[in-house]
């Protein structure tokens, strides 16, 4: 039973950390997630990948700057399933070696978690003043995305080619499982149950919108000549496009496209003050269970079977009602709109991964199917139950994930007004803290917060990198 000791260990772990996170008490989130380290070694970051993610955040909503960019340079280290090199093996090793569950594998990371581990370093490297890794840092978000769908393809068409292989080899199991991904009727089961992608709701392409935007100002700010107006037009166009009902993320674009063009010169553009805001608690995974027809043999006949599996959907988690904004002492006020979800972005990437997801389901169960007819040959009625009571324990979906993350993301800009002052605003428009930014070309007020009952944590950052910046807690 050890699947069920450590599946219980993992979700006690992120109770304790979303106890504690969502109340904003990110010292003892941080305590939950740590764990012991012998000295003289270095650390299994792929063994405690998910641990590394959870610290980097609380480092960095804790205004530590120098070791969230260390959790976070582990937990990339720990992404090799990530690795487009490393493909062919590790779809190999892991396909063909499904028995118990994927909850007791090392923690795989999803592309869109990669892009904002390269998201959140830059905005600590910001933070810090250091504008040269934190170009590095956006441009290697932008280019995970920009190589994600080529991936997915890849990591699909691997699957399929282990599969075939180890089928035309003479593994019974890889057969059986050809056969059942296959099989009219286990399709028809899945669909029932999940309906066609194609009606998902997800974006066009693979995208995280929020680390595009925040490519696309940082380049903006940053700007050495025309390439670099042209490569921030292109991410704000991109993600303006994903969401054409916001009038911040047009006028984003149309911004960039006219100092990309000209039309707009950039003496003549006043202060700029970018706000963005993570807003509540990002989705979680509950388990979906259903029963699918399966494609056994015995001996040389192909048996259909009907066999549980278990597979991770998404859940939403409750935000923060409405939105935040910014004032002047002329009474301006900047209210921020909704510019990405958290779940839509799961949802894209679930949606080309699912196939694989699929498959690694089918191959526990055909696993464990066998197992079962296995043991009662050899030992009986005592074999099989104690074969069926194994696949009863073991038959869970993977529910880990980052919880750190938000439910969405909202933006807004303003002019920088000539004292510096700016009022945050709250979600019912109480005052929740004063603002002064810093006489500097372009600026970042970010601001996170996971629930209405945790304060709200305020960096001000100047998008340039030339200094540090500021950090509160709000209401103080």
């Amino acid at each position: 039973m050890l699947s069920g000791c450590s599946t219980a260990q993992h979700r006690d772990q992120l109770a304790l950390f979303n106890s504690a996170y969502a109340a904003g008490d990110y010292d003892s989130a941080l305590k939950a997630v740590s764990f012991s380290q012998p000295e003289n070694k270095p650390v299994d970051s792929g063994a405690h990948l998910l641990e590394l993610l959870h610290q980097g955040e609380m480092y960095r909503l804790t205004d530590r700057n120098s070791e969230s960019v260390k959790a976070y340079d582990l937990a990339e280290d720990g992404m090799k399933n990530l690795d487009t090199a490393g493909l062919f093996e590790n779809t190999v090793e892991g396909l063909m070696a499904v028995m118990v569950n994927d909850s007791e594998r090392d923690y795989k990371a999803l592309m869109s978690e990669a892009v904002l581990v390269n998201t959140y370093k830059a905005l600590a490297f910001l933070a810090e003043g250091n504008n040269d890794y934190a170009r590095v840092e956006f441009n290697r978000a932008n280019d995970r995305t920009r190589r994600a769908v080529e991936f997915f393809r890849k990591e699909i068409a691997e699957q399929q080619a282990v599969l075939k292989s180890e089928a035309q080899s003479g593994n019974r199991k890889a057969s059986m499982v050809q056969s059942s991904l296959g099989s009219r009727e286990f399709q028809s089961a899945v669909h029932n149950r999940y309906g066609s992608s194609s009606t998902w709701s997800v974006f066009p392409e693979f995208i995280v919108p929020a680390s595009t935007w925040l490519h696309g100002i940082y380049f903006l700010a940053n700007a050495e000549g025309g390439a670099d107006y042209e490569r921030a037009a292109t991410s704000l166009k991109r993600v303006a496009e994903m969401s054409p009902q916001s009038a911040a993320l047009r006028a984003d674009a149309d911004l960039a496209t006219g100092l990309a063009s000209g039309t707009q010169s950039l003496a003549a553009l006043p202060s700029q003050v970018w706000v963005v805001y993570e807003n509540g608690l990002g989705p979680v995974l509950r388990e979906s269970r259903l029963d699918v027809p399966l494609i056994l043999l015995h001996g040389n006949q192909q048996v259909p079977a009907y066999f549980g599996i278990a597979l991770p959907e998404y859940a939403e988690r409750p935000a923060i009602p409405g939105s935040i904004g910014v004032s002047d002492a002329s009474g301006q006020v900047a209210t921020t709109e909704r510019i990405s979800d958290m779940g839509k972005v799961f949802r894209t990437e679930m949606k080309e991964r699912f196939p694989g997801v699929l498959a690694r389901a089918v191959t526990s169960a055909i696993g464990k199917a066998v197992l079962q007819k296995e043991a009662a040959d050899q030992f009986g009625p005592i074999g099989q139950l104690f074969a069926t009571v194994l696949t009863v324990a073991t038959t869970q979906a993977d529910l880990r994930s980052w919880q750190a993350l938000p439910n969405h993301w909202q933006a807004a800009r303003i002019d920088r007004p000539d004292d510096g002052r700016l009022t945050l605003l709250g979600h019912r428009g109480e005052v929740l803290g004063n603002l002064d930014v810093p006489q500097q070309p372009f600026t970042l007020v970010y601001v996170k917060r996971p629930t209405a009952q945790a304060p709200a944590t305020v960096i001000i950052m100047d998008l340039q990198g030339k200094t540090n910046a500021t950090f509160a807690r709000f209401p103080e």
